[in-house]
């Protein structure tokens, strides 16, 4: 059975030292609420992982970082390497958020280089895919997922497969208030599994977590949960107050 996976994508919020306080109040709820069985992940800034990886040393949350280089070292101003992120002990790291496509024109075949680059390096990623609300009312959002997946695992082999997460992240939903219905989320989730079991097998599908992400808040984050195929949340602004986050760890 899969484990609830839940992760907070803090975005460019929080100084260090607020990144600091926070993940202090939800290490806190964790070490006192040691019987809920979700893994929980929370990806702040940049500048924030040295010190929450040094002053939170038998943290009870995993930690991860929102994005990296495919590169390991070299002259690319600007760019957080693999082997920067191994050092700090970090986990986790999100890839191809769509704030990342949208923004800074980050495309599969970047993407698919830098989940290689993840896993030659032992960290997890989280491949983030999802449609735009046009391609959704056109009836292509399926095209356009299993499009993003099969190009996202190009040259993955299955024994690297199940250190992936995918999250599902409809676009037109992240940050707008809107929430794909918990039984649309759970029917591209389910379509997802379905592509895994294609591109791998049926126990890899069963293995790898697909999280939803888009709008997920306490007041919705049990429906969602409460379905089939939906394996988690990937949180944004809720991420960002540990009473928020907290409701959504225990659903």
């Amino acid at each position: 059975m899969r484990t609830p996976f839940i992760a907070g994508n803090w975005k460019m919020h929080k100084t260090p030292e607020e990144s600091l306080e926070l993940a202090k109040e939800i290490d806190t709820f964790l070490k006192e609420n040691e019987d809920i069985e979700v893994d929980v992940l929370i990806c702040p800034p940049y500048t924030s992982l040295y010190l929450l990886n040094k002053e939170l040393k038998n943290r009870k949350f995993y930690l991860g970082a929102q994005n990296m280089s495919f590169e390991d070292e070299g002259a690319f101003t600007g760019e957080i390497s693999p082997l920067m992120l191994k050092e700090m002990d970090i986990e986790y790291v999100v890839l191809g958020h769509s704030e990342r496509r949208q923004y800074f024109n980050e495309n599969d075949e970047e993407i698919n280089k830098k989940v290689k680059k993840a896993l030659e390096h032992n960290l997890k990623p989280i491949i983030c895919v999802g449609e735009t609300l046009e391609e959704r009312e056109s009836g292509k959002e399926k095209t356009k997922v299993r499009n993003q997946i099969t190009s996202d695992l190009f040259e993955i082999d299955k024994n690297n497969a199940d250190s992936i997460t995918i999250a599902y992240e409809p676009i037109w939903a992240i940050g707008t208030g809107k929430t794909a219905s918990s039984d649309d989320a759970n029917d591209m989730i389910k379509f997802i599994r379905s592509i895994i079991k294609e591109l791998y097998d049926e126990d890899t599908a069963e293995v790898i977590r697909i999280q939803y992400g888009g709008s997920v808040k306490p007041h919705n984050i049990k429906e969602l949960m409460n379905k089939s195929d939906i394996d988690g949340a990937l949180v944004g602004g809720a991420s960002l107050k540990s009473e928020d986050f907290v409701k959504i760890i225990d659903f």
